[in-house]
């Protein structure tokens, strides 16, 4: 039976030595499920203990959540094919290359910098990322952004006629009985985040696009607890949870569809982030998986500490998964 008494000591010290204010974690294994609570939900403007059934902004986990697993149901119902053009569905967008499964593995090669971009609406932010370059790293190189999953997120729409953010919760969250994830959480139940014009963001999306694009934003966006992400890992390690479930089949190096492949590439182990310090691991080969959920944007963004800790908990949970 895996033991991580380590993983979990590891994290219980970026608690102790003030990296971030808590973290409410947990580990699966096929002999149990495990969750912890720890440290305050925040610091300013006054410290509040963290009791472990708050609402995160997953950021970038909305990406592997959501958006990722519709796409994948539909390739499973036929409804489009992985190496379709994303022109034959985004006609404003340029280069005919660049096919689905560019998005989903992140080697599109869409990059460039948008003039004004937090100031643009909805509709504009749209027109100015359909206009973005394919660079010359397309098909070469790993690059992650969330341009990808925003156009992955618009063809959704085309096909089930609501805006993506619905449709995730109508197609994938409600059947998954993620009883509390949300795009539209009670502020009172989020941890906050950070400080924008003046204000603390809680309830309110980090990510800049998010709140542009509203229910358009496949992106992030998506707020949940611990108990949802715990079982949407569990779920992921299910055969027959389809859309979930990763067969490996289409993988390019260091990438699977909408995941990142740790640590060798061989395929074995889903990883994915989110900006404001979630992350999961799912290990099918030990049938393992970790859930994080902390707090490192909070009160201050730039946390650089906590990204080289987040490395060595991640290798802590693959060496204690064995």
């Amino acid at each position: 039976m895996a033991n991580f008494e380590e993983t979990k000591a590891q994290i219980i010290d970026l608690v102790n030595r003030r990296i971030v204010p808590g973290a409410s974690f947990g580990f699966i294994s096929s002999a149990q499920t495990e969750k912890f609570t720890f440290g305050s939900r925040e610091w300013v403007p006054e410290i509040k203990p963290l009791k472990g059934d708050e609402l995160h902004d997953l950021a970038s986990l909305t990406k592997v959540m959501g958006t990722v697993p519709l796409i994948l149901k539909m390739l499973d119902e036929k409804l489009i094919n992985l190496h379709d053009p994303v022109k034959k569905y985004l006609p404003k967008f340029s280069d005919k290359r660049v096919e689905l499964f560019h998005l989903l593995t992140h080697t599109s090669g869409i990059h460039g910098y948008i003039p004004n971009r937090d100031s643009l609406n909805s509709d504009e932010l749209i027109q100015a990322l359909l206009k973005l370059p394919v660079t010359d790293t397309f098909n070469k190189k790993v690059v992650y952004t969330d341009t990808g999953l925003i156009f992955l997120g618009l063809i959704i729409e085309q096909f089930y006629h609501m805006p993506v953010q619905d449709a995730i919760m109508k197609y994938i969250i409600e059947p998954e009985g993620l009883k509390d994830a949300t795009f539209d959480p009670d502020p009172n139940r989020c941890v906050p985040t950070y400080v924008v014009d003046g204000k603390m963001l809680q309830g309110i999306a980090n990510d800049p696009k998010a709140r542009q694009l509203g229910k358009h934003c496949g992106s992030a966006g998506m707020f949940a607890t611990l108990d949802d992400v715990m079982q949407f890992a569990q779920d992921m390690l299910k055969k027959d949870k389809k859309f979930l479930y990763h067969n490996f089949t289409t993988l390019n190096p260091g990438r699977s569809l909408g995941w990142d492949v740790k640590p060798d590439g061989s395929g074995h182990v889903l990883f994915h982030t989110g900006y404001t310090g979630e992350f999961i691991a799912v290990d099918y080969q030990q049938q393992t998986a970790m859930v994080v959920m902390t707090n490192r944007v909070h009160p201050i963004q730039n946390n650089q500490l906590f990204l080289e800790r987040r490395e060595t908990i991640l290798n802590s949970f693959l060496n204690e998964s064995k």
